[in-house]
């Protein structure tokens, strides 16, 4: 579980220097800019989607355990 969650945070890191990228350089239109920019950023928000799931799906199957956080005083 441990490799799939650094896995997508690479994903993610990932996709945001790819947007970076076509923000900074891009192509040779505006429209071929926004549209690598806008390919990558939906590509960050599914790999975050899909992040939240598999730790909802891991926790339901048992494989992580919440510690729990002590009440405050």
């Amino acid at each position: 579980m441990t490799y799939l969650v650094i896995l997508a945070f690479i994903a993610i890191l990932g996709s945001l220097a790819a947007a970076l990228y076509f923000m900074l350089r891009g192509g040779k239109t505006a429209t071929a800019k926004s549209r690598g920019m806008a390919r990558a950023l939906a590509f960050r928000v599914g790999f975050s989607i899909l992040l939240f799931v598999c730790i909802l799906v891991a926790w339901q199957l048992g494989y992580i355990h919440p510690t729990g956080i002590p009440p405050g005083r």
